[in-house]
């Protein structure tokens, strides 16, 4: 069994994955695999496969502390507590950098090809496999920044409307494709026509005349990125649940892409509680 990363093996891997980082989010591109090579020499005799691994707990770290991380290195949750340390110390002394760039990534309207452009045979995708997060994880009684910047982006007013365009777009081909013109031309854009609140954002059709209701939850970064869910959200799909459907649309400002669950949000994937309600 490998031995676990030394305190100065961590602090390197984690300045050389902000630096990829850094050029991630401003679509500078970089080289990963020099940057493997560099660091390697630097290491206890770690191999290359040891150092896409920690990659990868350091973006299930980051996404555990809401700020966004490299899509390319998917999640692995379980890691020493040494990460989520030097992660709290680098960006305790580069906020300067990093808040103004995590705020732009949330913020910035999507880069996105034209509806008309995009090959809906190829959008869909598999859904992630459910990960749980590792099991010490709420031991964390500290994050270096306050905003959580993975649900800012989940917020995004330009990036939400994006994304529901798609769905709805999506809809109207998939109905048409099945030979239900009449219900494809039914589809109701929900959270435009009627407003936020509702628990859903489209209104669509099954190809048995049934009703369909989606909610649109819409990133920049992978399919396994966390979303935030509201109350309101939770007890509709409960409600409906044999009419519910999560399209989870993700890689929007490269290759959108969409992976789709039915039912209650409890049956397909892991809840977290983020704030609770106090009363006086």
């Amino acid at each position: 069994m490998a031995e676990d990363w030394s305190k100065k093996e961590v602090r390197l891997i984690v300045e050389d994955y902000f630096n990829m980082l850094r050029n991630d989010l401003v679509n500078e591109p970089y080289n990963k695999t020099a940057h493997r090579n560099e660091l390697l020499p630097k290491l206890n005799n770690r191999t290359k496969g040891a150092v896409e691994f920690k990659h990868q707990n350091i973006s299930a770290a980051l996404s555990k502390m809401g700020l966004p991380y490299i899509k390319g290195y998917k999640f692995m949750h379980r890691y020493q507590h040494l990460i989520d340390d030097e992660i709290v110390a680098y960006l305790l002394k580069n906020k300067g950098v990093f808040e103004p760039a995590f705020s732009q990534f949330s913020m910035a309207a999507p880069e996105q090809k034209p509806i008309s452009k995009i090959n809906f045979e190829q959008v869909l995708d598999k859904e992630p496999v459910i990960s749980h997060v590792h099991e010490n994880d709420d031991d964390v009684s500290f994050f270096p920044l306050k905003i959580n910047y993975l649900e800012k982006e989940q917020n995004n007013r330009s990036l939400g409307d994006s994304g529901e365009e798609l769905v709805v777009d999506y809809e109207k081909w998939r109905l048409k494709t099945a030979g239900r013109k009449a219900l494809a031309e039914s589809v109701e854009w929900s959270s435009k026509e009627r407003g936020d609140g509702l628990g859903y954002d489209i209104l669509s059709k099954n190809t048995n005349g049934t009703d369909r209701f989606i909610e649109v939850k819409t990133t920049k970064l992978s399919k396994e990125s966390p979303i935030y869910i509201t109350r309101k959200e939770m007890k509709f799909s409960a409600i409906n649940t044999n009419n519910f459907y999560l399209y989870r649309v993700f890689n929007f400002d490269t290759k959108p892409q969409i992976f789709i669950k039915q039912g209650r949000y409890q049956d397909f994937c892991f809840l977290e509680p983020q704030t609770y309600k106090g009363y006086f």
